[in-house]
């Protein structure tokens, strides 16, 4: 068993695909009409056939309530590693993305955190 698809739940799925494939640069894998919403999944760009991430409608009422939640505690709704958050941290800031806490170091991991303006905040780590 592996994981194939994991969801992040987002307020606006063509904002959340600007942001995650321009701003982060995931690529994008899928976009299939679904209803009123799409299916739209992007995965890293140096392993396009691994885990696909899945931007997820919260057009939900638990879904909006518990992305809020977990915004307004501070808890980042997912982690992407990265291989030297330094200049992940650099390259992001210069993207114009906001963090709400630069590279930190905790233990053998240092981790830094923004908010992806799709209502999330997002933790990068680096091991």
């Amino acid at each position: 068993m592996k994981i194939m698809v994991t969801s992040l739940f987002v307020e606006d799925q063509d904002n959340a695909l600007e942001f995650y494939s321009e701003k982060l640069g995931f690529v994008k894998k899928e976009d299939v009409p679904v209803g009123e919403f799409r299916w739209i999944t992007l995965v890293s760009p140096d392993k396009q056939d691994g885990t696909e991430l899945l931007l997820e409608p919260n057009n939900h009422p638990a879904a909006k309530e518990y992305q809020k939640k977990i915004y307004a505690d501070g808890i980042p709704a997912t982690m992407f590693g990265v291989a030297d958050i330094n200049k992940e941290y650099k390259r992001l800031l210069e993207q114009g993305v906001k963090f709400t806490m630069e590279p930190t170091k905790m233990g053998e991991l240092t981790i830094a955190v923004f908010d992806d303006t799709c209502g999330n905040l997002i933790q990068i780590v680096e091991k």
